[in-house]
């Protein structure tokens, strides 16, 4: 019996793609949801790790922009290119166009509020899709408010500050992979001024009712 035809697993192959904080392998030709009031900053630390230039699609409606000055901390904003779209549907079909090319490591969408099942979906193709084109593997992040919620993702991380008076101090959660465990992490700047994963933040043990 060929197992194959039964089983809902998927049997893509991995690709490599782009390493978070040179700590978490994030998949490549695939679709990942950052959220949290901090996802824009966990978005540049990702974007640390691209080679190329950077695509960076958002709402011309919505009025939180990126300060050139605070992601120079982060990212030379000259690697940056900006999208901004007049219309709700016109942004992942942007962001879905710009993986089908295949000439970009990263692809980045800032949305208002998740997308649903369908435009995920087709998001990995897109991707797929590129890949077959150029040889190249990018990376789709779709960025989400809140607790986020995009189905079919690859992955769901969470970046909420944590700061205290004598440092920087962030909580980074992986809300969900498809192949690892939710977990915590506190992150804070190095002296270099990268982020760096201090601990693993254990989950409370849950009272006896």
């Amino acid at each position: 019996m060929d197992l194959t035809r039964i089983t809902r697993q998927s049997h893509r192959k991995a690709r490599p793609g782009l390493r978070l904080m040179n700590r978490f392998e994030l998949t490549g030709a695939r679709a990942h949801e950052f959220c949290g009031p901090a996802r824009r900053r966990l978005a540049l630390w990702l974007a640390q790790a691209a080679t190329r230039d950077i695509l960076w699609i958002r709402p011309d409606w919505h009025p939180d922009r990126l300060h050139m000055a605070g992601v120079h901390r982060d990212l030379d904003p000259g690697r940056l290119t900006f999208v901004e779209c007049c219309r709700p549907a016109d942004l992942l079909w942007c962001m879905e166009e710009a993986l089908r090319a295949g000439l970009l490591d990263l692809v980045i969408c800032d949305l208002p509020e998740p997308p649903g099942l369908t435009p995920v979906r087709r998001l990995h193709l897109a991707a797929e899709a590129g890949v077959e084109r150029t040889g190249r593997t990018p990376t789709g992040l779709l960025l989400t408010p809140g607790d986020g919620g995009a189905p079919g993702v690859e992955t769901r991380w969470q970046l909420t500050p944590s700061h205290r008076t004598e440092a920087d101090l962030w909580r980074l959660t992986r809300l969900r992979a498809r192949d690892a465990a939710p977990a915590d992490w506190m992150v804070a700047r190095g002296t270099d001024g990268k982020p760096t994963v201090k601990q693993t933040d254990p989950t409370p043990e849950m009272e006896p009712a």
